[in-house]
């Protein structure tokens, strides 16, 4: 074979004529006839193969690869289109060119604004057949599919972790190679992904892009809003088969069930401490850490994180953002906010396996257990006192510094704790929020209207463990546990 042979040989552009392609058996054996070990393109001692090499390598496959050229400044994306490019700086820039009309929505792309409007027209919604679940994106259902399946295919190849979703896959790897390449501006907090960045640069800009089209309501995350939602819709899908709690949120049910599985999977790496919750573990965490770092400037409280002193300022300026949609309440904390919700729902999915007792969250539930138990997990460290909670630590410690920092402005009465000057107040104010649904009486504190309804329903939830005694108030029971110990 001449050099101009193999140099044609050797280009892929050129194509076998007709008279090449009509005869598939023929090829078919002269593939066969080819000697193990020889290659085509090169010179055979074979003379039926001299000029049949041409044509097998014009058969060969040819992988076109694109050439990606374009490069990002921002990141390392390339593309293989400058309009590629172009879209994807959009998410540097901030860019959102499509808009919706009904909403404030708007998008870097148009396929993303098209499956926006499906919200709003209700149109060629994907529907879930096993609870009603309605999305506009094909993946969102895959995904929600798995939460009835138990699905976990995306499986991490350095501990037994498994996800439903490969977004969740990538955050946790990042517990085991710390590679939180996003940091915010303000305080140093790093991320896994952008999208974490954005929702906690939300903390420092006050933004609360989900909005209730209900009432006032906005939220800084899509989730908030959700659960927001579920209180006007009463929408929650998410059952647990072993006591009727029911959610909105899958996650939330997930969390619920290690209440009666007792799994703990958030592990300290420092010590044996484990726990149901990663909030819990990074709050843990902290202790090893340096501890309360964060350091309020009014009157010093100190905070293993900035979220709590933000929660905590409050107690200073008196904001209370989370207000209760059924009646005038409000709060400066989520959480009692949820507590309060419990009051209209009547649900309390928490139950004492001990008394019956029932409680609408897990914490007020694990301080009841204590009075079975006798724990007392809250020690001071100048004295030989113990308290079942933390707040009746707190009250103990201001006999010892003197720290009172909450004033009643009516009679100049000082507290130790937010809570206890709220309820002072009220003996100046006669307010007596505590309503009973069964009769005319009503209390400034919520313990005295636990221990008016026990007279309606003759419940007596608080029992001793070593004898027997029941009783409708817990402070009861504290007294009667002395008589065991002395």
């Amino acid at each position: 074979m001449d050099q101009k042979n193999s140099e044609i040989a050797m280009d892929p552009r050129n194509q076998t004529n007709s008279s090449d392609k009509s005869d598939t058996g023929k090829q078919q054996d002269e593939k066969r006839d080819i000697p193990y070990g020889e290659k085509i393109g090169e010179e055979s001692d074979h003379p039926n193969l001299q000029g049949q090499q041409t044509k097998q390598l014009d058969k060969l496959p040819v992988k076109r690869t694109r050439v990606k050229r374009f490069v990002c400044t921002e990141c390392d994306f390339r593309a293989a289109k400058k309009s590629e490019l172009l879209r994807h700086t959009r998410k540097h820039t901030g860019e959102e060119s499509y808009n919706c009309d009904q909403c404030d929505y708007s998008a870097a792309h148009k396929v993303s604004l098209d499956l926006h409007i499906t919200k709003h027209t209700g149109e060629n919604l994907l529907r879930c057949e096993d609870c009603g679940y309605r999305t506009a994106y094909m993946s969102n259902l895959t995904g929600h599919m798995r939460t009835h399946t138990d699905e976990k295919p995306y499986k991490c190849d350095q501990c037994d972790c498994s996800a439903a979703r490969k977004g969740n896959l990538d955050r946790h790897m990042t517990t085991h190679t710390e590679d939180k390449p996003y940091m915010c501006g303000e305080c140093g907090h790093t991320s896994a992904d952008r999208s974490a960045l954005t929702v906690h640069m939300r903390r420092h800009t006050g933004e609360e892009p989900y909005k209730c089209d209900m009432c006032g309501y906005s939220a800084a995350t899509k989730f908030h809003l959700e659960s927001h939602m579920a209180r006007h819709t009463g929408d929650k899908r998410f059952m647990c088969v072993e006591c009727g709690y029911r959610t909105a949120h899958m996650s939330n049910l997930s969390v619920h069930m290690r209440i009666h599985t007792g799994a703990k999977p958030y592990k300290c790496d420092q010590c044996d401490y484990s726990t149901a919750q990663k909030g819990n573990l990074d709050r843990h965490k902290a202790n090893h850490n340096g501890g309360k770092r964060f350091m309020c400037g009014v009157c010093g409280y100190r905070a293993t994180a900035r979220s709590y002193i933000t929660i905590h300022m409050r107690t200073h300026t008196d904001v209370k953002p989370y207000q209760c949609d059924q009646c005038d309440y409000s709060t400066a904390r989520k959480g009692n906010l949820d507590r309060h919700m419990a009051n209209h729902t009547g649900e309390k999915p928490y139950m004492c396996g001990e008394c019956g007792y029932r409680a609408a969250e897990k914490y007020s539930l694990t301080v009841h257990m204590r009075t079975h138990t006798g724990a007392k997990p809250y020690k001071c460290d100048l004295c030989d006192f113990s308290a079942a909670t933390k707040s009746g630590l707190n009250k103990h410690m201001a006999t010892h510094t003197g720290n009172k920092p909450y004033m009643c402005g009516e009679c100049g009465l000082r507290t130790a704790d937010r809570y206890s000057l709220t309820v002072h107040m009220r003996s100046h104010t006669g307010e007596k929020p505590y309503i009973c649904d069964q009769c005319n009486y009503s209390a400034a504190k919520k313990s005295d209207l636990d221990s008016h309804m026990a007279r309606h329903t003759g419940e007596k939830p608080y029992m001793c463990g070593q004898c027997g005694y029941r009783t409708a108030h817990r402070s009861n029971l504290t007294t009667h546990m002395r008589t065991h110990t002395g």
